[in-house]
């Protein structure tokens, strides 16, 4: 029978260990949020704007990406990118260019759905008071499709939250990572894994939690 000892951690190995990882999986899950909406956005109005030269290139590039698993992108992203530039960047930095490209094609996505949830009439009446295209999309049409998704965005947040634990397979130090070492160092790999996994549960379910009660607000708003 495996004998399961939580007993070695505390505050001080988790500081020392966990808290790094940690830091990084925040700030990777806010910066390819962030980065991956605002790319997703041009994305998707590129896939709206009914021109082929725009059209074509983002449809690829969008079914490009969410047809390959999000592993093999961070590992294409941590050989390529270096080759290219000719210096290493660091699995850190690789993984946030990877997480805002590759997030950026389901937000892409997210965001289309939610401009295409608007009536046409009000594009129409924005049309009729002299908006530009561009005037008409960023105050009128973004800023309510905007809210229509923020669920379902932060829905996706949540996916990419948990989607961070990948960059383990080029070396970078997140959460997990700092769960492992903190295992090794201390002969208790098992329960350090356990530990990681309870963590990200309950991360996650807290999200998913909040995430509903906005879902019903913004349902309420309506």
């Amino acid at each position: 029978m495996m004998n399961l000892d939580f007993s070695f951690y505390s505050w001080d190995i988790i500081s020392k260990f966990v808290l790094k990882g940690f830091y990084f999986s925040i700030v990777l899950t806010i910066v390819a949020t962030i980065g991956g909406i605002l790319l997703g956005t041009v994305l998707a109005l590129m896939r709206l704007s009914g021109k082929k030269w725009l059209d074509v290139p983002a449809t690829i590039y969008v079914n490009g990406m969410r047809s390959i698993p999000l592993v093999m992108v961070i590992l294409w992203f941590f050989l390529l990118v270096p080759f290219l530039i000719g210096k290493p960047i660091g699995a850190e930095m690789s993984a946030v260019i990877t997480f805002v490209a590759f997030e950026a094609a389901y937000f892409s996505e997210i965001m289309r759905a939610g401009i295409q949830s608007i009536s046409r009439g009000q594009v129409f009446a924005g049309q009729a008071m002299g908006m530009t295209y561009g005037q008409n999309m960023k105050y009128v049409i973004l800023p309510q499709a905007f809210r229509n998704m923020l669920p379902v965005l932060l829905t996706q947040t949540i996916i990419l939250f948990q989607d961070t634990s990948l960059v383990y397979a080029i070396g970078a130090y997140d959460m997990l990572k700092g769960f492992e070492t903190a295992g090794k160092n201390y002969g208790r790999p098992i329960e350090a894994y356990l530990l990681a996994a309870v963590v990200y549960f309950v991360m996650c379910f807290a999200l998913s939690w909040f995430v509903k009660r906005l879902h019903r607000k913004i349902a309420i708003i309506r």
